[in-house]
């Protein structure tokens, strides 16, 4: 097994990562180094580019590239259920809960099973809300939100993710699930499907561009993928599109945020 780690300041760790998320077949870890952040990415020999020790640059960011080779990894113990009121998010290798809403995820490259906190918190906003009609999750990763919002309710629901992956994923675990999303592929920097609802776990530059770009406000909206010194910021972008907070989760550093348009 071939662990390929990333190192980088912890104030160009976002950039980094977005460019990450296209190259981790089997998950990605964060290690948090102080100033630094630590991405690493475990492939089979052949998976990962064979680059040994190198500084790179992406974007403005220097990165520290190193691989090493490591002992077979159980990738099960990475992977664990999670239980956000009446929903389990959950691993096919691991049981159902008696009585849930039942979301099972084969991990592959649209980024696990949900166990990260930036899923967990906007599970916890979304299963407060009343299923009104259609939603859209951009960005959809693995297709956990879209997924759950489809068990919750939801309907129309829709997806969308600029990697093709992603899109293919979405749709297997959907049919997987017996719930109907209705997935494309979008660049959410231009915009998503257009529903009074949205999704969008994502990062800080791309959520400060949905700000900017968006065409059509909706009338709610649950953002994510914020560590908590990024939020004020990413409010006030919000703001300016008359989306105020209503409600907000926080946890491990980071938060999600239910927006609504305000009443003015």
């Amino acid at each position: 097994m071939i662990r390929l780690a990333v190192k980088v300041r912890r104030e160009d760790a976002e950039v980094v990562l977005l460019d990450l998320m296209a190259f981790a077949p089997g998950g990605l870890e964060e290690v948090d180094l102080g100033e630094h952040v630590e991405y690493v990415l475990y492939g089979a020999p052949g998976e990962l580019p064979e680059i040994g020790d190198v500084t790179a640059v992406a974007g403005e960011a220097v990165v520290e590239v190193s691989t090493s080779e490591v002992p077979e990894i159980d990738w099960h113990s990475f992977h664990v259920p999670i239980d956000v009121g009446p929903l389990r998010v959950r691993p096919p290798w691991h049981e159902a809960r008696d009585g849930a809403l039942d979301v099972v995820i084969e991990p592959g490259q649209g980024f696990g099973t949900g166990s990260h906190a930036t899923t967990r918190l906007s599970l916890e906003l979304l299963v407060e809300l009343t299923p009104e009609g259609p939603i859209a999750d951009w960005g959809c990763g693995s297709g956990i939100l879209a997924i759950a919002a489809a068990k919750l309710g939801w309907d129309p629901v829709l997806a969308c993710d600029i990697e093709p992956e992603s899109v293919t994923e979405t749709a297997d675990s959907a049919r997987a699930n017996g719930v109907t999303v209705e997935v494309s592929r979008c660049d959410v920097r231009q915009g998503g499907p257009s529903t009074p609802t949205v999704l969008a776990n994502l990062v800080r530059p791309l959520l400060l561009q949905v700000a900017e770009t968006m065409t059509e406000t909706p009338e709610r909206m649950i953002i994510s993928g914020l560590e908590l010194p990024e939020v004020e910021e990413v409010l006030l972008a919000f703001k300016r599109r008359n989306l105020i907070e209503r409600a907000r989760r926080e946890g491990g550093g980071w938060a999600a945020i239910e927006l609504i348009r305000a009443p003015y």
